[in-house]
């Protein structure tokens, strides 16, 4: 257990690294990236499905945004930590690496300030995820992705398109073969019309990465169940079902404990003639438990191709900076350090093209045994260093005054002039050899 808890440790923290590189699914892209390689679980239903409660009773804490109209409106990528019991349970975001948030109900605000940052307060969405870590003793090590829900109706101040953007976007993430799709579904609705398994009818036709769960079997008609779903004789998946009761809006505006609400719920389903014989198998903590023994399982079979996918693009990207060239630091020794390499670089090279004989090294030799001598010899050195410009040109830079040794300023501006002409004959030679 301890190897599998490592196992998604693991995972998270490349999810981490993915997203911090720009690299986090769900673009669409043509090429595979190491993102769309890892095995991950979505969380995918329409408004008002009670995605929400479940992901708050799996946490067993209130943290997300709740309100109408589209909440979700950008990928909250939940990565759920066990820690030892009667610590103080904390979370932290990626976006805030050294804020720990022990309340709550800041995280909440800052979800929401986050997907204003993003997207603007017009609610447009997002395909940038938040990454949000929870540490508690009451969780199992698992992460999911909370994608926004499908709806059929645009908003007020959002463009019509958003359905279909919304649509795009969680169908981006559940058709990868690495995705495990939590499907939610309200009871009290027919399962033909349910949103999440329409979808993922189409991306995963055989039902063999797909979770069914069932909320608010409470609020079912009176004389009515929901076992043709829970049994899976209405909609079959290679899974069973789980069926979940969420805390009713009063309980939440109570503030009920959301250990208490996880007991209420057992108790629910202890006491249902309908649904007592399936108790083992119901409710949000064994839901959670279910997730990550099957998401522990996915990684560790996923290992070997991870692995080999990690390995060449290490590579690959070693042998595109081998074309490049490497990144040249900051350090003012260690970039001297670096032009000190490139000309001793350039000098072997051109030393093996004067004396290996390759191509044009002949023609190199010609150029400053001939052309180069030539053109020094036509410089009009003999009327600049005639006694009279030099006396010229030191009176000028040291004025008539006696000298111990030799007038300095004027031999200095004498020698400086005498080398910009050969700027010229040296430029001609560089073109020359280039």
């Amino acid at each position: 257990m301890a190897t599998m808890e490592g196992l998604i440790g693991l995972m998270n923290r490349i999810q981490r690294a993915c997203t911090t590189l720009g690299d986090h699914g769900g673009g669409g892209a043509d090429v595979p990236t190491l993102w769309e390689s890892l095995p991950t679980i979505a969380v995918v239903g329409g408004q008002s499905s009670g995605k929400s409660s479940v992901l708050e009773s799996i946490v067993g804490t209130d943290f997300l945004p709740r309100g109408s109209g589209i909440v979700t409106r950008r990928p909250l990528v939940l990565q759920l930590h066990q820690i030892d019991k009667g610590a103080q349970e904390y979370a932290e975001f990626l976006h805030l690496p050294k804020t720990r948030f022990s309340d709550f109900a800041l995280v909440r605000q800052e979800i929401a300030d986050e997907t204003d940052r993003m997207t603007g307060r017009t609610k447009q969405i997002s395909t940038v995820p938040i990454h949000l870590s929870i540490y508690s003793p009451k969780v199992v090590n698992l992460t999911l992705i909370d994608l926004p829900g499908l709806t059929k109706v645009a908003v007020e101040g959002q463009p019509e398109s958003v359905v279909h953007d919304i649509e795009n976007m969680v169908r981006s993430y559940v058709e990868k073969p690495n995705c495990i799709i939590l499907a939610i579904s309200p009871a009290n609705q027919d399962i033909a019309t349910s949103d999440a398994i329409k979808l993922s009818k189409e991306v995963d036709p055989t039902g063999e990465r797909t979770f069914g769960v069932l909320t608010k079997l409470d609020l079912m008609d009176k004389g009515t169940n929901a076992l043709d779903v829970l049994e899976g004789r209405a909609y079959r998946l290679q899974y069973p079902w789980v069926g979940i009761v969420n805390r009713s809006q009063a309980d939440i505006n109570r503030k009920v404990d959301m250990i208490a609400a996880r007991e209420k719920e057992m108790e629910y389903f202890e006491n249902s003639p309908d649904y007592a014989h399936l108790t083992s198998r119901m409710g949000s903590v064994y839901l959670a438990k279910l997730l990550s023994q099957h998401l522990e399982a996915v990684i560790k079979a996923r290992i070997p191709s991870i692995t080999s996918l990690i390995n060449k693009t290490v590579d690959e990207l070693e042998s595109e900076l081998d074309t490049i060239g490497r990144a040249v630091a900051a350090d003012p020794g260690a970039q001297l350090y670096t032009i000190l390499e490139l000309c001793r670089a350039f000098d072997r090279v051109f030393k093996e093209h004067l004396d290996g004989g390759r191509s044009g090294g002949d023609k190199i030799y010609g150029v400053f045994d001939h052309k180069l001598p030539a053109a020094f010899r036509k410089l009009p050195f003999d009327q600049y260093l005639s006694v009279q410009n030099v006396k010229k040109v030191v009176s000028e830079a040291d004025g008539y005054q006696p000298h111990l040794i030799a007038p300095e300023q004027g031999y200095r501006r004498l020698i400086e002039a005498g080398l910009a002409f050969f700027r010229g004959p040296a430029e001609a030679t560089v073109d020359a050899v280039i």
